[in-house]
């Protein structure tokens, strides 16, 4: 399918059905223009109070009674909040077009500036950290700062790792010739890439959204032309994927991690063997789950191996429909006002003020997400809508998260932030109460089973594909741990789990070993991809108590959200009678995906 143009009224040749207007960002509420006023005046602002800030403080914080902590915190506060507000501006300019070489400049200079102005204030997590136990436990049991306390926590839990002040100095100055670098050489490469379709030159977003085509041949040729364009670049994909794994275990090993996912559970504030008890129930289900539905789908399609071009193909029965963006905004926002009218009221601006940009355009950053930007503004959400069911669910999702960063913001720069874990919940939670809609209203048999298996299928991309994810990283960061890695290498990994995660019902096709390469979590976030198995297991466990009639489901559901970071996973979950450090948690959201599949076995009989 061409690209839509620029103005963002997408059409399509299938009858008369449009996508329609969609979309884009006003960036207006951050700052009125790349030159604004305001920019340099909010520049120079941060350059002087990060250097009062350490004036003030530096050599000072083990003196500072609950009062004097209090000042520090909010002065703290003041300066994340100016800087996020100009990385955020000139990070969302840039990810609208990453081949824009201005945006580009404009996103590097900043980045440059803040770290310059930043760096004296370094010293605040060192010397935080080395107050004595004693006087923090009673300075922060002062109300004037106590609200603070979980976030100071999961500070002080870096403790054992922390490096000299001149060495961790020396880190946030590289920084942005170091990780950041390679990170924008992987977007803007990733960005500018074209993919050869039937003599037509794709984006890589159009070119993946072939994979769910409904003419088999359609979906062969995006996948052999993606394999194509991954081979082409796959030394340099191989390079940065080297160098930053190579990074991560020097800083790693400085800092005297046990391993490379610790410092990721550190940060996610969750402990490593609730991690292990997800990822070993996950693998150990593969058998009841993706290998028992993907030999389903191979006898709905007729075949008798799939290959990696069918594991997302609609069922034979699915009408082609497109989905415009109307009814898209209706279907999520009636999802959403079916379980709370507040939770709709919340995601309706996002329609009506520019908080999304949804049109696939040249240059823009792939795939989707929701910016929380600071807390004194509101989030942004970036999707490439192309009006296919999915893309529908992932508006469900992505609304999800804005909604949670909404309700958490009054928490503070501090406190608002969510751990990778419980920031999953909000966004899949959307999800579900779309699909739970839509599966209510389905009018035949054949109409339900579309929908579960579309859902069976999303959640094995975000539970059995994710965890597939994370043992592949697990293997590249151990395997590079001991040499640098060829792209042959870096393939063997990829199929090793592949193969383990799809099972016997795929065979691959050449040039599957290299499809590692686009994907982007590996190489901003390392090890991030365990989170959305969390948080789909947590909300399958949160769904079926709010099924169940919970009293007062709703107004917990809030105020877990509303907590932002300011309490631990099991505080959260506490509420609804939910405990992500009992083994069996993991077993009841398995059980749901499976109890979907044991509906489609029967639909069979």
């Amino acid at each position: 399918m061409p690209l839509p143009r620029p103005q963002h009224a997408a059409t399509t040749t299938a009858g008369h059905n449009t996508i329609g207007n969609l979309p884009e960002w006003d960036l207006s509420d951050l700052y009125s223009a790349p030159d604004a006023a305001e920019i340099g005046r909010d520049m120079g602002w941060l350059e002087t109070a990060c250097a009062s800030f350490a004036k003030d403080y530096e050599g000072k914080l083990a003196a500072l009674d609950a009062a004097g902590m209090a000042k520090c915190i909010a002065r703290n506060e003041a300066i994340e909040n100016i800087a996020g507000r100009l990385m955020s501006y000139a990070g969302l300019r840039y990810y609208q077009n990453t081949l824009d070489a201005a945006r580009a400049k404009q996103m590097a200079d900043l980045q440059d500036k803040i770290t310059t102005f930043t760096t004296p204030l370094v010293f605040f997590g060192l010397e935080f950290n080395r107050i004595d136990e004693a006087q923090y436990q009673a300075v922060f049991a002062d109300p004037a700062v106590a609200r603070f306390k979980p976030a100071f926590d999961r500070l002080r839990a870096m403790r054992p790792y922390q490096l000299s002040d001149e060495l961790e100095r020396f880190l946030h100055d590289q920084s942005v010739v170091g990780s950041a670098a390679w990170n924008r050489l992987f977007d803007e490469q990733l960005a500018g890439m074209t993919f050869s379709v039937a003599g037509e030159s794709q984006s890589l977003e159009a070119t993946l959204d072939l994979m769910t085509d409904h003419d088999r041949s359609r979906r062969e040729a995006g996948a052999r032309a993606l394999a194509d364009g991954f081979a082409g670049q796959i030394k340099l994909f191989a390079r940065v994927h080297n160098t930053l794994a190579k990074e991560k275990e020097i800083e790693d090993r400085w800092r005297k991690m046990p391993n490379p996912q610790f410092s990721r559970h550190l940060s996610n504030h969750v402990e490593p063997e609730v991690v292990a008890a997800l990822r070993d129930a996950v693998v150990a289900a593969y058998p009841r789950l993706s290998h028992r539905y993907y030999t389903l789908k191979a006898k709905w399609l007729g075949l008798e191996k799939l290959q990696v071009w069918d594991r997302n193909a609609p069922l034979p029965t699915e009408a082609p429909r497109l989905i415009g963006w109307d009814e898209a905004r209706e279907t999520v926002l009636a999802a959403y006002a079916g379980f709370s009218p507040e939770m709709a009221a919340i995601a309706e601006p996002f329609f009506k003020r520019g908080w999304i940009d949804a049109a696939v355009k040249p240059g823009k950053a792939p795939g989707a997400f929701a910016h929380p930007t600071v807390t004194t503004v509101h989030p942004y959400v970036l999707l490439n809508y192309l009006g296919k069911p999915r893309d529908v669910m992932t508006l469900a999702h992505e609304l999800g998260h804005g909604v949670h960063q909404v309700l958490a913001a009054p928490q503070g720069e501090t406190l608002a932030p969510t751990p990778l874990t419980v920031a999953e919940t909000a966004s899949v939670f959307g999800e579900m109460l779309t699909f739970r809609r839509l599966l209510d209203a389905a009018k035949t048999p054949a109409e339900r089973k579309q929908l579960l298996a579309g859902k069976v299928e999303d959640q094995i991309n975000t539970v059995v594909r994710q965890i597939a994810f994370y043992d592949f990283e697990c293997k590249l960061h151990a395997a590079r741990a001991t040499g640098e890695l060829t792209p042959d290498d870096i393939n063997a990994l990829w199929m090793s789990v592949q193969a383990e995660s799809l099972g016997p019902a795929f065979e691959f096709m050449p040039g599957y070993e290299a499809f590692w390469a686009y994907i982007p979590h590996f190489v901003h976030s390392p090890f991030y991809v365990y989170a959305y198995a969390f948080g789909d297991g947590l909300v399958n466990a949160l769904y079926a108590a709010y099924a169940e009639g919970l009293p007062d489901f709703q107004a917990k559901y809030f105020e877990m959200l509303k907590a932002g970071g300011s309490k631990h996973h099991k505080d959260l979950l506490a509420p609804f009678g939910l405990d992500a450090s009992d083994p069996a948690f993991w077993g009841k959201g398995l059980g749901m995906i499976a109890s979907m599949i044991d509906e489609l076995e029967a639909m069979e009989g």
